[in-house]
């Protein structure tokens, strides 16, 4: 078998389709970044003046970073958007931070002071905004599966809302509140059964899943009735339970609009269908998040305002068409304000060069073309983080980009594979990027669009101390959560 011409500039045959040669490798792609990421005159990649190799000087590598300025004004954005569109509509939107996609006292802060709500998923997440010190009235809870205390604690808190994901649990709210003496303020989440156009493991609202109270027919033991209806008459028969209204979410890094304007007719539907059988007027409705970003050069994210005026448009003619008063609408970004802020810094380790078969598949003496007879070099490029602090690629097939952050190259681009320093073979970070063919150890790596899901999903795998967050606002820099190390993972074992 025979190697390939060594043309580097060349788009190499192991390459995705949607992966062009970049024109320069130097540049930035605007919609994976954040505002004030650029190269410095140096060639250096900076955030707001400061250069890559400061941030690491002072705070090591892998390293979050994070723009303070970009975050809230994207959060600003989908508040500014979402109440003009539905000014006519309903006076305005509800706008919830999805704090499962990133969260620390900080960004609670940061969502607080922009107007914001904020959505949790668990005690530990209620316990981060109790720290915060946002008022309860202004947070939800959700999860499939709320323990007791969950549960108690939220009351405790005062929330705006419980997100009721089953029938047995919001027998488990009322009698928990009754027992209180109190009331539980509960929106119901359903499943409309939209399949949402993504991966798999991040589409919930189609009806074989975990998540929410099934909107088909003949779905509980009461014939004739689906889990959705049987919940709103359950709902209405407690007095301890204040019944808002109607959520749903229908997946994660989702671009077209399609799916959420079916699921806000199918909501619309079902809840004028409660108004008119049951006399219940349900006078809020979540249209949850989900709004896709930029991973790679391909990705084309929808501004606020677009995805606003859309929603708004589908709403505005529904309620019409039923005759009813609209409800108060919220919805839950999360990625899609947190995602673009943060790009993860990486310092580059151990460089290889592999030969790989044609990409039929086929070796050499298989195949009867000697054009396939060849060899492509793939470049794997190491880095000193890897899954523990981004497990998207491999639970979800996830696609990134990474760039030379440390300095400028005029070398050719080589097709190359970033991965971490993990003991597992699909431990990859980026699955496909040209890098410069003069990458080597010591340099820097920067991979953007990693606010959301990463630093969430972190984990200790090979006893990797988790990597730190820092912020940074007009041109300064601080530290909002502290990397660990391993006096902190050695404190945890109580074998000694």
């Amino acid at each position: 078998m025979t190697e390939n011409p060594n043309n580097s500039s060349a788009a190499s045959p192991l390459a995705p389709d949607w992966l062009a040669v970049p024109e320069d490798l130097n540049a930035l792609h605007p919609p994976m970044w954040a505002a004030g990421v650029e190269r410095n005159d140096g060639g250096e990649l900076a955030i707001d003046g400061i250069p890559v190799s400061e941030l690491q000087r002072q705070f090591g590598t892998p390293l979050f970073v994070m723009s303070e300025t970009d975050f809230r004004a994207r959060a600003r954005a989908f508040q500014d958007a979402f109440n003009e569109a539905f000014a006519d509509i309903c006076g305005g939107v509800d706008v919830y931070y999805a704090g499962k996609s990133f969260l620390c006292t900080a960004v609670v802060r940061w969502v607080e002071e922009e107007g914001l709500r904020l959505d949790t998923a668990s005690g530990g997440e209620l316990a981060v905004a109790a720290r915060a010190g946002i008022p309860g009235a202004a947070v939800a809870l959700h999860g499939n599966n709320k323990s007791d205390g969950e549960i108690h604690r939220a009351l405790d808190m005062g929330l705006g809302r419980i997100v009721v994901d089953s029938l047995a649990e919001l027998e488990r709210v009322a009698a928990i509140a009754a027992n209180r003496g109190e009331t539980a303020k509960v929106m119901l989440r359903l499943t409309p059964g939209v399949h949402a156009h993504t991966h798999e493991f991040i589409a919930t609202a189609h009806e074989d899943q975990k998540f929410g109270l099934s909107m088909a027919g003949d779905s509980t033991e009461q014939a004739g009735l689906s889990a959705a209806e049987e919940a709103v008459a359950a709902a209405a028969g407690h007095d301890s339970i204040e019944l808002l209204g109607l959520h749903c979410h229908i997946g994660s890094q989702i671009f077209e609009p399609d799916g959420f304007a079916l699921a806000a007719e199918k909501l619309l539907d079902f809840l004028a269908a409660m108004q008119a059988k049951y006399s219940i007027v349900l006078p809020e409705l979540d249209l949850g998040g989900g709004y896709g970003i930029a991973y790679t050069p391909v990705d084309t994210p929808r501004p606020p305002a677009e995805i606003a005026q859309a929603m708004a448009a589908v709403v505005r003619a529904k309620v019409a068409e039923l005759g009813i008063t609209a409800p108060r609408i919220s919805i839950e970004p999360g990625r899609a304000i947190v995602g673009t802020s943060t790009f993860t810094l990486y310092e580059v380790g151990t460089v290889k060069t592999v030969r790989v078969d044609a990409p039929s598949g086929k070796t050499g003496g298989e195949t009867e073309n000697p054009a396939e007879n060849v060899t492509y070099p793939r470049r794997y490029v190491s880095v000193d983080g890897g899954m523990s602090d981004n497990a998207r690629p491999v639970l979800y097939d996830a696609d990134y980009s990474a760039i030379l952050a440390s300095r400028a190259s005029a070398a050719a681009p080589q097709l190359s594979r970033v991965v971490g320093k993990h003991c597992e073979s699909g431990d990859i970070v980026v699955r496909d990027v040209y890098l410069p063919e003069d990458v080597a150890a010591g340099d820097l790596l920067a991979v953007p669009g990693t606010g959301a899901y990463c630093w969430a999903l972190s984990s200790n795998y090979n006893y990797l101390a988790r990597p730190g967050v820092v912020a940074v606002r007009d041109g300064s820099v601080r530290l909002i959560v502290r990397g660990e190390t391993e006096q902190d993972l050695l404190n945890r074992d109580m074998g000694v």
